[in-house]
């Protein structure tokens, strides 16, 4: 694990410690994590060329002194590494492999080109990805994140990484810039099944903490008592710590602003899926995250861009307004 060094001044292009050069990065990808992550690697000094859908989002970056490109491909013509987020294992499968498997943006790097992902994505398709990098000299690495836009505006993510030792060394220094937790998780994947096991016990967490909430409610407790005895009893988890699900208990949460900002909960379903998907590529029985994305499921039909804390809505509906 790393920690990022916060009082450290990367503002040039020269590590003032080693003189090292650092490298052009392209950036693919500038969603509500893509975009922060790209403004911090700026501000660090890094020489960024972006690519996105979205001319609001480039133009945004361009602002902040990155050069926008018409392509992935012509976005890592002068690029030693190439950074994406993008939305879903087909956009990651299209942007490196292409549709026929060979004229993606894998095709046209020079040996030696490092390849950060840090979209979430099935661990197979990572893999699929990495196998074909790895035949042309190109060092890749699936490594989603966590902390949502909050740890990436702050430069605070936690960075879950899988792939080789070598690898994992040349892009430690840069993903301290956008984060403050590196781990290396494993081999090529490793960092995705880390991450959807990860947000699998979130979203377990989050149904039965709402679940628990309600039957106090609906039995005459004052939802904000009965957080605190759980808080400091043997139900205590994190969703009680800084996420509570029931509105007007804590301060500066999506539940308390009517489920607006932070993990959108069709993102939580994804990621379900994605466990679901795991779990039964391996044969691996997971009765509480199928009953969870079950939920999320018929959740998210009405739901979808409230925050995933919002399932406290299946118990009440009046919570959303």
């Amino acid at each position: 694990m790393a920690t990022k060094d916060t009082g450290s001044s990367n503002t040039t292009t020269t590590d003032s410690n080693d003189n090292t050069a650092k490298p052009n990065i392209a950036f693919i990808g500038l969603g509500n994590m893509g975009s922060p992550m790209s403004e911090n690697l700026l501000k660090a000094g890094y020489t960024l060329s972006v690519y996105d859908l979205s001319t609001e989002a480039t133009a945004r970056l361009q602002q902040a002194g990155a050069s926008v490109a018409d392509s992935p491909k012509d976005a890592a013509r002068n690029a030693q590494v190439i950074i994406s987020m993008l939305p879903a294992g087909k956009h990651v499968h299209s942007v490196y492999l292409g549709d026929n498997g060979s004229d993606g943006l894998l095709a046209d790097l020079p040996k030696g080109t490092l390849v950060i992902d840090s979209s979430t994505i099935a661990a197979a398709d990572a893999r699929a990805v990495a196998e074909a990098a790895t035949k042309l000299g190109i060092d890749f690495l699936d490594a989603p994140v966590s902390g949502g836009t909050g740890g990436a505006i702050a430069g605070t993510l936690t960075f879950i990484v899988g792939g080789e030792d070598t690898a994992f060394a040349k892009a430690e220094p840069i993903l301290a810039v956008m984060g403050k937790n590196i781990f290396h998780a494993g081999e090529h994947g490793a960092g995705q099944v880390a991450k959807i096991c990860n947000n699998m016990l979130l979203g377990i967490l989050m149904a039965g903490t709402a679940e628990a909430i309600n039957l106090g409610v609906k039995n005459g407790l004052d939802p904000k008592v009965l957080s605190d005895i759980m808080l400091q009893s043997s139900g205590r988890n994190w969703t009680l710590e800084v996420y509570n699900p029931y509105p007007q208990v804590m301060d500066n949460v999506p539940s308390s602003n009517g489920y607006q900002g932070g993990f959108m909960s069709k993102l939580m379903q994804k990621d379900l899926n994605l466990a679901m998907q795991t779990a039964e590529d391996t044969q691996v029985e997971t009765p509480m995250g199928a009953k969870a994305t079950e939920l999320y499921a018929a959740h998210t039909v009405d739901n979808g861009d409230r925050d995933f804390s919002s399932i406290m809505a299946r118990h009440d509906s009046s919570v959303l307004y």
